[in-house]
């Protein structure tokens, strides 16, 4: 299973964004380019504000120090594809999502180090220095999202036709594709043993806390710059659906820590599901007159 996992989520991911991709067009990459002020706010949101909400949420509460560095861990690791797949489902701005997780492919091997850095000497009293690959970390965006991207913009430029004819299905077939791995992923965990979110009940608070206050504060500053509305809720996906696998990743293979991949592992079991939830109520209840 381990096998069909590791080949079976990055195909799964890179068949989404074709999928994806095969809904854009390059002027949609132009707006962004053009008018970079989401971009760089949602950059900002992704690397400065939601470290700091993950240091304030683990000076709150009364958690043990491998823990308190697993909540400064998941926030230290911006959104991946997931981010990208939710905002398409809501039908957001997903050439300004996809652009986001392009950027921080590259800004995180200089902020998650240091931000880790920083949450070791703070909560262990220690310093212990994280190494990350830039060559590895941008090598999975850019033949999870980037290349099959591309690969979709020029399919839609070239036949437009054939596109228009498959657009609703990808609709459904998308997100179908996604529930399957989900599927897959969910059994795999209850097969080896792992405990359920109810033994864990004192890290899923300030796990969900985390998840939803940096969603309102994306989407409401975000507001207050005079992002339009989509915008706003695409910010907001993206600072609310953290880069789980990575997290993990770096708490095993790399920092090597008992238990640091926990928080990990509860954000990534249910923020997909509540962040999904949460950007629908804001693009169908928060909608408000937008000055850009």
């Amino acid at each position: 299973m381990d096998l069909l996992l590791e080949y079976l989520l990055p195909v799964s991911i890179g068949v989404i964004m074709f999928g994806i991709g095969l809904n854009l067009e390059w002027k949609d990459f132009k707006r962004v380019f053009i008018a970079p002020k989401a971009v760089l706010f949602g950059l900002f949101g992704q690397l400065i504000l939601l470290p700091l909400v993950g240091f304030s949420i683990a000076f709150i509460f009364p958690l043990e120090p491998v823990y308190q560095i697993g909540i400064v861990l998941i926030a230290a690791c911006p959104g991946g594809t997931s981010s990208n797949i939710v905002t398409y489902m809501l039908k957001g701005r997903v050439a300004l999502s996809v652009s986001i997780t392009s950027f921080n492919s590259f800004l995180i091997v200089l902020t998650i180090p240091i931000i880790l850095d920083i949450a070791f000497l703070t909560f262990l009293n220690a310093d212990k220095k994280i190494s990350l690959s830039m060559l590895e970390t941008f090598g999975e965006i850019f033949f999870t999202v980037l290349i099959p991207v591309i690969g979709g913009l020029l399919v839609h430029y070239y036949l437009p036709n054939t596109v228009s004819k498959i657009k609703k299905s990808l609709r459904y077939i998308l997100p179908g594709i996604l529930f399957i791995v989900f599927s897959i992923v969910l059994l795999e965990e209850h097969g080896s043993g792992g405990k359920s979110f109810v033994e864990y009940g004192d890290l899923l608070i300030p796990a969900l806390i985390l998840n939803v206050f940096v969603m309102f504060l994306g989407f409401f500053s975000s507001g207050a710059l005079g992002i339009n509305h989509e915008g706003k809720y695409t910010i907001a996906i993206e600072m609310g659906l953290q880069n789980s696998a990575l997290a993990i990743f770096l708490a095993n293979n790399v920092i090597q820590m008992d238990g640091l991949a926990v928080m990990a592992v509860l954000y990534g079991g249910f923020s997909f599901f509540s962040t999904l939830l949460i950007a629908w109520i804001m693009k169908r209840w928060m909608k408000k007159a937008e000055i850009a």
